[in-house]
């Protein structure tokens, strides 16, 4: 699976059930930022609920379904991105993140995302990655706009979250087109 550096002292490596404690105090540090959008902080409650979840993930690497990332920053896991579906039949994928507050503004999601793309188009044969965000999280709506994702549509009342409804904005990229978008960067 795809690990190395981001720069700036960033790094990216997969998440495996051994890092369950130290993901659980990275979540600890940033549950109510990351819960506000995204089910991962809730999951991830205690010890045990994340290594059920990084035992998923594990699970889901092994049949190639799947893949889950930390982002380290100093040596400090401060967030992550996944593919939280992954499908090399149909080439299709779909990518997300999160981020603790304190390393907010410093380019690590669109950074892991790009390298996780790139992994995913040119050694995958992945054609298709979709990006879905409430459209009450400007940050990863940002995200997509920056990853020159094409917005497709929204969902309405489409994900459960909390207990409240949320439409999902529908954010998606081609491989040609990531190809391109790299080629001129």
């Amino acid at each position: 699976m795809f690990a190395g550096p981001l720069g700036d002292g960033a790094e990216l490596a997969p998440l495996l059930p051994e890092d369950a404690e130290e993901m659980t105090a990275h979540m600890d540090r940033g549950r109510e930022y990351i819960g506000r959008y995204v089910s991962i902080a809730d999951r991830c409650a205690d010890v045990e609920g994340t290594r059920a979840l990084l035992e998923v993930f594990a699970a889901r690497a092994e049949a190639d379904t799947g893949r889950i990332w930390g982002i380290r920053l100093d040596g400090v896991l401060v967030g992550g991105v996944l593919f939280r579906t992954f499908d090399t039949v149909m080439e299709t994928a779909e990518a997300g993140c999160w981020l603790e507050p304190a390393a907010v503004g410093r380019g690590l999601v669109t950074r892991a995302t790009t390298a996780i793309i790139d992994w995913a188009v040119e050694e995958r044969g992945i054609h298709r990655v979709d990006w879905y965000a409430s459209d009450r999280n400007a940050a990863s709506v940002a995200v997509a706009k920056r990853l020159g994702m094409t917005r497709e549509g929204l969902l309405r009342a489409a994900y459960l979250h909390r207990g409240e409804r949320y439409d999902m904005e529908v954010w998606s990229v081609l491989a040609p087109e990531w190809r391109a978008r790299r080629r001129a960067d």
